[in-house]
């Protein structure tokens, strides 16, 4: 670490981590309930289970990326950041939002709409504290030298907060509202966020690899032109069923396939900078996050989203378990497993300590990511039937249910192995063992 502000990213990173145990938690809840439905269901019931978790999931996410740039940003830019001060007023901002959502949530007071469904002071909190972290960044980065990894970075979280203010709208047309909505939520992952993955990606492959930075810099500006290119219009496989025009088909159904290629671009990248570099980085398992993010991410966002990507098949298969098995892999590769990446490689400089617990934190990797992967198999085979059974038969949603309860019960044990390897991963990432030093020979006088 060089920089002295760059330890802001320390609270950040502990904030988020946090919130990524709650998330994780409620997920294996959320899991438990499909198992035995009336599990809590007048204390606690599956709609604020589901929204606690989908909610816990963005926030944490969003603060890991904050974290990210508030450590790479001032190394980048080659100066501390303006204001110290500015970033833990954001941080404390964000939290008290956060608790203030779920503080509501728990009483059952919400906006309805999902993952937009937090009450409109935090909305407006958030967007304060958005505005707050793009000034802070924005001069850090004009007052020192430009970067390709801070131009996209920058570009990812302007397109980010500008894009929120789109959570603001809620017209009464169901059409739009949908459209706005999706602004947000499709915008964000499948667009903006995917600037902030190539960011960070770019710069772990450059500390960790030793690769030139020219090279890097080519490789991100082509990935970003591919990701705004089929992102944009890709938001249209969103637009089949919400009451717009019948060309949204055709222009949803091709752009969204083409989505697939910038992360197969972000994953040739990061495997041939490890295949290029000169540098045996000792954080090894930094390195091994940062290539499982860009594989799990296009196999989860590329792969399970071009499977029911086109108009024809989504007709079928729209909403069911596919829908979660694609979500879930896309998440956890693209943008969870991105920031453990991060976190893997900041802690422990920000901790001022060589790479630690490293065999635990690679225990972990493997953990979460053998989970997730047999979760996604589990549910793609779960919605293969529920389609065929509920969309082609026309049995009733509640018969084909009882028909996937051994589906379901293995998504909970999946789930569990997913939770343990979070637990781990904290565990290993934020605990330091005490070096235990073993006493040397004892000199006798006269020898």
């Amino acid at each position: 670490m060089k920089y002295q502000s760059q330890k802001v990213a320390y609270a950040y990173f502990m904030v988020a981590m946090g919130l990524f145990a709650i998330q994780v938690l409620g997920g294996l809840l959320a899991g438990w309930i499909y198992v035995w439905p009336n599990t809590l269901s007048e204390l606690l019931p599956f709609n604020i289970v589901r929204m606690l978790h989908t909610n816990a999931l963005i926030v944490w996410l969003l603060l890991g990326f904050f974290g990210a740039a508030y450590y790479l940003v001032p190394e980048e830019s080659e100066r501390e950041l303006f204001s110290v001060k500015l970033a833990y007023i954001q941080l404390a901002i964000l939290v008290v939002g956060t608790l203030g959502a779920v503080g509501s949530y728990l009483v059952g007071i919400h906006g309805g709409r999902e993952f937009l469904e937090q009450p409109l002071w935090v909305k407006f909190g958030i967007l304060v504290a958005a505005v707050i972290f793009l000034v802070n960044i924005s001069l850090t980065v004009l007052a020192g030298r430009k970067t390709a990894i801070t131009n996209i970075l920058l570009m990812g979280l302007w397109l980010l907060s500008l894009l929120w203010i789109f959570a603001f709208i809620n017209p009464d047309n169901l059409s739009l509202d949908k459209m706005y909505w999706w602004f947000v939520v499709h915008l964000w992952v499948e667009a903006t966020w995917e600037l902030v993955m190539a960011a960070i990606l770019g710069y772990l492959m450059l500390k960790l690899t030793g690769v030139d930075r020219e090279v890097v810099e080519k490789w991100l500006y082509v990935i970003v032109a591919l990701a705004l290119f089929s992102g944009i219009l890709g938001t249209g496989h969103h637009f089949f069923w919400i009451g717009t025009p019948g060309y949204w088909q055709w222009i949803g159904s091709i752009f969204s396939t083409l989505e697939v290629i910038p992360f197969f671009a972000m994953m040739s990248f990061a495997f041939i900078m490890v295949w290029k570099g000169r540098k045996n980085h000792p954080n090894k398992a930094a390195l091994l996050w940062s290539l499982g993010a860009s594989t799990v991410a296009f196999f989860g966002a590329g792969v399970w989203g071009f499977l029911h990507t086109l108009h024809g098949v989504n007709y079928y298969t729209h909403g069911t378990q596919i829908t979660a098995a694609h979500g879930h892999l896309a998440f956890y590769g693209a943008y969870v497993a991105m920031n453990l990446a991060m976190f893997t490689y900041a802690m422990p400089q920000l901790k001022n300590r060589d790479p630690y617990n490293q065999v635990l934190n690679m225990a972990s990797f493997w953990l979460m990511t053998g989970g997730m992967a047999f979760m996604t198999f589990v549910l793609t085979f779960a919605g293969t039937i529920q389609t065929h059974m509920q969309r082609i038969v026309g049995d009733y949603f509640m018969d084909v249910q009882d028909q996937l309860g051994l589906f379901y019960l293995m998504r909970l044990g999946s789930g569990a192995v997913v939770v343990l390897g979070a637990l781990l991963f904290i565990y290993a990432t934020v605990v330091v063992r005490r070096e235990v030093i073993k006493p040397g020979p004892v000199a006798v006088p006269g020898e």
